[in-house]
């Protein structure tokens, strides 16, 4: 190989127009998915104290957190629901007035073309907490399978162009699956939650969903952050079950697990920048130890670097904006 003095790999740098056209790894406001909390109740949006900027936000409100996005370059969108109500099976997760249920059809009446995604889960729907039915102190893999299966049809009945299970019942992709179809919904997309890893970084989202677990932890059904061989044995189940995306949660911590996924197959790979990623940014940045322009950017493009296609980040608007502007 040539060396210096004739190779200088600094002539590449030199200047802001050199360093854009040899840029290896792009980012696009297409490829942002911004999460939405959405609760009961009219005129609400409500701040949350440990993800600076953003909201709960009630349905008759919900378009003024999407209408800022979308007008950034934002495509898509994911819905989390705060119930009036829990119980111990998460009963309102598939009920047709619940929030989500509601905010699908609002938001598809003002955004026509936005991608509606939707979290199937039930870890916010009920007053244990847990994802799933707990019998004997434990989250009970089979029972839940089919409240998942109902909340998923409850979800594209409501118009959602994508759901998202994101609980780690095994089986949990062919249920949905198999219901969707039963129900006519053949064309609705699945995004796995393939790896989700059970982490310290998610505590901000359950003080937004207020899903955290009343007794005990959730790391007997989601991944140990030390297994990355897990992660693809966790990827191909998925994939044989029907799997239209696969995602890696968290995002940053796991960029090796993200390449690993992207290289082991060949439909589209998400990943979730969760809301401690999302906190440590903001907190760092409020006390002017980082530029959280330049954080973001950086963050983001790591993940893509790693071979995420899709990324669900709270700072979708913000980032889009960046992209439009050049400012990366």
């Amino acid at each position: 190989m040539p060396s210096f003095p004739t190779v200088r790999p600094r002539r590449l740098r030199r200047t802001a127009r050199l360093r854009e056209i040899v840029r290896e790894t792009r980012l696009h406001p297409s490829m942002f998915v911004l999460p939405l909390f959405v609760v009961p109740g009219r005129d609400v949006a409500t701040a949350i104290p440990s993800m600076p900027g953003v909201r709960q936000w009630s349905v008759d409100r919900v378009g003024e957190a999407v209408a800022p996005a979308v007008d950034a370059g934002v495509r898509a969108v994911i819905l989390f629901g705060i119930p009036e109500a829990k119980d111990a099976v998460g009963s309102h997760a598939w009920r047709e007035d619940a929030p989500v249920q509601r905010a699908l059809g609002e938001l598809r009446r003002a955004f026509p073309e936005l991608v509606l995604i939707t979290d199937v889960c039930l870890c916010e729907y009920t007053d244990h907490g847990h994802c799933g039915v707990v019998r004997d102190g434990d989250v009970a893999n089979d029972p839940t399978l089919e409240l998942l299966a109902r909340e998923a049809v409850s979800h594209a009945r409501a118009g959602a162009d994508v759901v998202a299970p994101s609980d780690m019942m095994d089986g949990r992709v062919a249920a949905i699956r198999r219901a969707l179809d039963e129900a006519g919904f053949e064309q609705l997309a699945i995004l796995s939650y393939a790896v989700k890893y059970a982490s310290a970084l998610y505590g901000p989202f359950r003080d937004a969903a207020g899903s955290a677990p009343q007794f005990g932890d959730r790391r007997s059904y989601q991944m140990d952050p030390a297994n990355g061989r897990e992660a693809l044995r966790e990827l191909a189940l998925d994939l044989d079950e029907g799997a239209d995306i696969v995602m890696v949660k968290p995002a940053l911590t796991n960029l090796d697990v993200i390449a690993a996924v992207r290289s082991a197959c060949d439909v589209p790979v998400a990943a979730y920048q969760v809301s401690g990623e999302y906190a440590l940014v903001k907190a760092a940045a409020e006390r002017g130890w980082v530029d959280e322009d330049r954080l973001i950017g950086e963050s983001l493009t790591a993940i893509r670097r790693a071979g995420a296609d899709v990324i669900l980040t709270y700072f979708a608007e913000r980032a889009a904006r960046l992209c439009r502007e050049g400012s990366w």
